[in-house]
């Protein structure tokens, strides 16, 4: 009983040490993109700064009281928001405060989406419901959708501007957990081994309408991933890789706004002054950092196109170093090893596929823009979770992350479900 409790007081020692690092960082960082920007530093500036700093400490304080999975994913996300925020704020103070803002709500929405999934129980029976939303918020974004970047993906309701696909992810990962927790029920008939994959299919459908590839590629790798963990149909992945190979030949040919970012990622530097102008300034910020940075309001991050959205990592790298680079790919792999770990710990097999699905997208989102703006792979117009400027995107992972950290709970059904692995 003693190595117990002494267990126990080791664990609540290390929480509180990590709560308070995670409270310093924040208040250095913020701090610093305050003062770079006194000039124009209003009181409701500096009571937003305040209020976020209360909401970090009481949210992971609160969330380890109401919840008896560890609260070191909402520490991850307040440190990778807190990198990302000092940066937009240092960028554009208007950006900034607007950040501010969504943060606030997704702190709010991630504990709503924890009650709510803690209140009921029937979502592994909901599959329908998953396919009927998500086609719906497609519809409307083809037929009330704007374009922007190169793809139809965005709503513009008068100040406010929605980009669907980014919600769509959450009824995504839980068609996938409903429709292998009942596989063997969907096996039995006619083609319905077929469902899922012949669904997804749909969706990319849309995504290619409305070109937006880099949420299809998600899409994708999430169904395949999913697939080779899940399902023992060898064949069907193999015909989906050749699908998607011929897809992407298919789309290189049909929208020249993919032609030029294979061009661009070929060779950037052939069109610096016009294409490739973009890639090419993130990757001299990135160098020009060096290992320590510039420092925060010493680099020349607004060089970079769109700065604060798709090539924040590059800003980061430039004024914060390639330590904290290395950091924040760091935070983000502890992030998807913790949904891993949640998938194999959890005993219901629903939570235990969702965990691993939101952790497959976590991943997945955050290896094709890291990779774009490396230079490693053709750039696609997706965020870096939690850290790149935009609320659709903040509001959607908060929501995942919500799901996430109930999959760390034990979980008993009041029915059966199906078991079968």
């Amino acid at each position: 009983m003693n190595r117990i409790n002494q267990l126990s007081l080791d664990k609540r020692r290390a929480e509180n040490k990590a709560i308070f690092l995670l409270f310093t960082f924040e208040f250095l960082s913020l701090s610093l993109s305050m003062i770079y920007n006194i000039e124009t530093l209003t009181n409701n500036d500096f009571f937003t700064y305040l209020a976020i700093l209360f909401a970090t400490l009481m949210s992971t304080l609160l969330i380890g009281k109401i919840s008896k999975s560890d609260s070191i994913l909402l520490m991850i996300v307040n440190m990778l928001f807190s990198i990302g925020v000092s940066i937009i704020y240092r960028l554009d103070p208007a950006l900034g405060k607007r950040q501010l803002q969504y943060y606030l709500v997704g702190l709010v929405i991630f504990f709503l989406t924890f009650f709510i999934l803690r209140s009921f129980n029937f979502w592994h029976k909901l599959s329908k419901f998953y396919v009927g939303i998500s086609v719906f918020l497609f519809l409307l974004t083809l037929i009330f959708g704007s374009y922007l970047g190169g793809a139809k993906n965005w709503i513009f309701i008068g100040p406010i501007s929605i980009q669907p696909s980014e919600f769509i992810k959450v009824p995504l990962a839980f068609l996938i957990a409903s429709f292998y927790t009942h596989y063997n029920d969907f096996a039995q008939r006619p083609f319905g081994k077929y469902y899922m994959n012949l669904i997804i299919f749909v969706f990319i459908g849309f995504l290619f309408l409305q070109k937006d590839l880099g949420t299809a590629l998600i899409f994708f790798g999430t169904m395949i991933l999913s697939q080779f963990v899940y399902n023992k149909d060898r064949k069907l992945i193999l015909i989906n890789l050749l699908l998607m190979i011929t897809g992407s030949v298919i789309a290189y040919f049909l929208f020249s706004h993919v032609r030029i970012r294979v061009a661009t990622w070929k060779d950037p530097w052939s069109d610096i002054d016009a294409t490739g102008y973009q890639i090419t300034q993130a990757l001299f910020a990135m160098a020009s950092g060096g290992l320590f940075g510039s420092g925060i309001g010493l680099g020349k991050p607004n060089f970079i196109p769109v700065a604060e959205s798709d090539f924040i990592f590059s800003a980061i790298c430039e004024e914060m170093g390639i330590f904290m680079g290395i950091g924040v790919i760091l935070l983000f792999m502890i992030l998807v090893y913790r949904a891993i770990k949640i998938s194999l710990t959890q005993k219901d097999k629903f939570y235990s596929i969702l965990a691993f699905v939101i952790g497959i997208l976590f991943a997945l989102q955050t290896f094709i823009i890291l990779g774009g703006v490396l230079k490693l792979i053709p750039l696609t117009g997706v965020t870096l979770p939690f850290i790149s400027q935009g609320g659709s995107s903040m509001i959607a992972g908060f929501i995942l992350l919500g799901c996430l950290q109930y999959c760390g709970e034990e979980i008993k059904y009041g029915d059966e479900v199906d078991e079968e692995k």
